[in-house]
């Protein structure tokens, strides 16, 4: 049954959802300053989101997971996580190469990246979900269809903008309950971040609402409350251990500790 927050799109946020669509195919970014009376709260940009991700005629691979430190909440002026649909080639299995070329302003963050091995329900407690997911290291690039997007562009754009999604690199899978001796273990991951050999920056998984598996739990949850499942097989990006660099060309690297490996990523200039 569809909810009544997917039937009530505007003709301003159809004709929104068709300006990101159009900016992202012609890399011309827009203007935050003209769209920010077109989606005045959370819901109108949510629906933005949906009709973006009909535009991309792709099925949705999975979600990533913003806002999810006391950090970025501040930066952004939020008091809770937001999250974007991802369509399926926007997930890409470690190494992977990019080009510069194929994004317009992206960031890097280092990330943990849940599948789930079986749909996932709104009732489920971490331990629940720590049962019924694969864990792997990934690297998220946050992109945006917004000039001089970071870190100045208002919450609900973020939002109408697939919570500025751009492409997420994972590494190997393994099952959560596998790799971690119990749900709260998830929290103690520490990783590394590195450039061309050079660490950039340091973090932990506490970073991402205390558990990165309590970011998937908001999820599900929120996803609940639009209608929406997390089905068997969609992956989730669940949220930066580290506050993002741009993305620049060379060799990046995430590892992490706990067994858990790196994640690779070459990007070139072209």
């Amino acid at each position: 049954m569809e909810s009544d927050f997917m039937t009530t799109t505007t003709t301003t946020e159809t004709a929104f959802a068709q300006q990101l669509f159009d900016a992202a195919q012609t890399q011309h970014a827009l203007t935050m300053a003209d769209f920010t009376a077109a989606v005045p709260d959370e819901d109108a940009a949510y629906r933005v989101q949906d009709q973006l991700t009909v535009l991309k005629q792709q099925p949705v691979g999975g979600y990533k997971v913003s806002l999810t430190s006391a950090e970025t909440q501040k930066m952004f002026a939020a008091h809770s996580p937001l999250y974007g649909a991802q369509v399926t080639t926007h997930f890409l299995a470690a190494p992977a190469t990019v080009r510069l070329g194929q994004l317009m302003a992206p960031l890097v963050e280092a990330e943990l990246v849940f599948k789930a091995k079986e749909d996932l329900a709104a009732t489920d407690t971490l331990t629940d979900l720590w049962h019924k997911t694969t864990v792997a290291p990934g690297l998220e690039l946050p992109d945006s269809r917004f000039a001089d997007w970071f870190p100045s562009l208002p919450k609900n754009l973020v939002v109408a903008d697939a919570a500025v999604g751009g492409l997420v690199v994972y590494g190997e899978e393994l099952d959560t309950d596998q790799r971690f001796a119990s749900a709260d273990a998830v929290a103690t991951v520490n990783c590394r971040l590195t450039h061309d050999g050079e660490v950039l920056k340091t973090g932990t998984a506490s970073e991402v609402l205390g558990n990165p598996l309590k970011s998937l739990h908001w999820l599900v949850g929120k996803l609940a409350e639009q209608g929406k499942t997390l089905t068997a097989g969609q992956r989730v990006s669940s949220g930066t251990f580290v506050l993002p660099p741009h993305l620049t060309a060379g060799h990046w690297e995430a590892s992490f500790d706990q067994q858990l490996g790196q994640v690779n990523l070459d990007v070139t200039n072209d």
